[in-house]
């Protein structure tokens, strides 16, 4: 969310494919984890295992001969020196940090300075347009997800990245330099355009340009980005407490990464999927061999024609192939995976927070959001380390299960007759342990495995689809979240989230399955009905 100017493509994938289905390539998935499910729909796709032993006999080379950097690479693997595989693609994947970036960061921005703003715009006291000036970002965010999958279809992501610096760049300084409500709604909903672009944007990119072994741990950068986003603007909103005029200053220095991801975005390498698919052969073999290895040319590139002579180039693809198996099927699961997060309640734990912390006598409001921040941030760390050793699976089910806990924590405090210092340490513990283990799991995880799960030629639509559900929801849960505590008191609210964050782990433990160190495609074949019986 990293080389030259891109030339326009060159056209069609050349069909240079044989009616077979290439030996080395089957081979490669077949040796893999046996089975794939999708609990509920029924659907357990099983690999051959009798065409195995075949396949490599036709191949004793593979099992005799590894080029030097496939020794040094699993000289890594058995712990020889440091393992510095994911160092080519870090810089790419850095530049689309930024995105990140700029997400928490325009998350946080109005976190303090809504009041000065609504003090010198003349609308101080006016809840409604108060909540306008927040929550039109999610509006524009809803669309820019909506829409993003057409574009990187058709321009590429870098090209993407590029366009949807323009919004954020120009929604940044309106809202900077506004002297008038309809001005600040207005660079609020530009930002909120490009942030739905980049974050259905920034999960593809790095899923598609990363090694396979470690594309969980740089894709976990996402969530690192937004906590360091949301971090930066809670420091830089300390001055606003003192400094009726700061917000100003805050909203132009929101411009400035924009301004870095559009000229990082030049010189980082775009897709070699994407490249693959519009016929640019030899740009898409270059960047495999700088980002991946030359070892990893020959065979990343069958895998890739293999799945665009199976499914075709996203290049012509609708919305309505999301109605098709298997696509409805990952699209299910990642809208629900999006709904079941924002309504295990995160946003409205991380609204409720600050007020949670006043009852137990931390008044500061600025050291209760750095606290919160720091914790996300600690917890996105552990994700980083742990989600290419566990897998996914292991880590979204554990957090969900955390979080539960946290929130039945929380309204055993809230609603026992308890020790009042005793009732106010587990309030805390509670809210720290939810937001550390959301941040583990529920928060990464999700972005990440629903690309993984996806085809080549809908992805984008998929993350399309599941992103807009999540700012809907996220929408709703802003919306009715403090009307619903005033109604039914904190302890129902708080109970409700545990029970859906209980929900989500069991629907998780059914729906969902393990994609640790399997490249897409390999994920693909093996979801994918139409490769199975071709190779029957």
């Amino acid at each position: 969310m990293w080389v030259a100017t891109v030339p326009p493509p060159a056209g069609p994938v050349p069909m240079i494919f044989t009616a077979r289905p290439n030996p080395k390539l089957v081979c490669q998935y077949l040796t893999k984890p046996k089975s794939f499910r999708f609990g509920a729909f029924g659907i357990r796709l099983r690999l051959n295992n009798h065409k195995v032993s075949a396949v490599k006999k036709q191949l004793p080379e593979l099992e005799t001969q590894k080029p030097d950097s496939e020794k040094l690479r699993v000289g890594q693997e058995k712990g020889e020196g440091f393992d510095l595989g994911w160092l080519p693609a870090f810089p790419h994947v850095f530049i689309a940090f930024m995105s990140n970036f700029l997400f928490g960061y325009h998350i946080g921005v109005m976190n303090g300075p809504i009041v000065s703003i609504a003090r010198e715009l003349g609308f101080e006291g006016n809840s409604i347009l108060e909540g306008l000036v927040v929550s039109i970002f999610i509006v524009g965010a809803f669309l820019g997800s909506v829409g993003c999958g057409f574009i990187v279809d058709k321009l590429g992501c870098r090209r993407t990245f590029q366009i949807a610096t323009i919004p954020l760049i120009l929604g940044a300084l309106i809202s900077a330099q506004a002297h008038s409500l309809d001005e600040v709604i207005l660079g609020r909903f530009l930002v909120g355009l490009g942030i739905g672009v980049n974050t259905v944007l920034v999960p593809i990119y790095i899923s598609e340009i990363a090694p396979t072994k470690y594309r969980g741990s740089l894709g976990t950068l996402c969530q690192i980005g937004t906590c360091l986003g949301i971090i930066s603007s809670l420091f830089l909103g300390i001055p606003s407490e003192s400094d009726p005029h700061w917000w100003r200053t805050m909203l132009y220095i929101a411009s400035i990464p924009g301004f870095i991801l559009a000229l990082g975005m030049q010189f980082a390498v775009d897709s070699p999927r994407w490249l693959c698919k519009v016929g640019r052969l030899n740009d898409a073999k270059a960047v495999i061999k700088n980002v991946w290895g030359a070892s990893e040319v020959e065979k990343a590139i069958e895998e890739f024609q293999s799945v665009i002579k199976n499914d075709g180039s996203d290049l012509d693809s609708s919305w309505l192939e999301l109605l098709k198996e298997p696509n409805s099927r990952v699209a299910f699961i990642g809208g629900s995976l999006f709904v079941l997060q924002q309504f295990a309640g995160i946003n409205g734990v991380l609204y409720f927070s600050s007020l949670t912390f006043q009852d137990v006598g931390i008044t500061n409001s600025a050291l209760a959001s750095l606290l919160i921040g720091v914790t996300n941030f600690a917890g996105a760390l552990c994700a980083l380390y742990l989600i290419d050793k566990q897998g996914r699976l292991k880590l979204l089910i554990g957090s969900y299960l955390g979080m539960a806990v946290s929130m039945f924590l929380v309204v055993c405090a809230i609603s026992f007759p308890l020790d009042e210092q005793l009732s106010d340490n587990l309030s805390i513990l509670g809210t720290v342990m939810y937001i550390f283990t959301f941040a583990i799991g529920a928060g990464p995880v999700t972005g990440l495995i629903i690309p993984e799960l996806s085809s080549n030629r809908s992805r984008g639509k998929i993350m399309g689809f599941s992103f807009s559900a999540h700012w809907v929801c996220n929408f709703l849960v802003g919306l009715f979240f403090l009307d619903l505590v005033e109604k039914f008191g904190v302890a129902p609210v708080y109970g409700t989230f545990g029970a859906v964050s209980l929900l989500a782990a069991i629907f998780a433990t059914y729906f969902i399955v393990e994609t640790k160190g399997r490249s897409l495609e390999e994920i693909e074949m093996s979801l994918s009905s139409d490769f199975m019986s071709r190779d029957k």
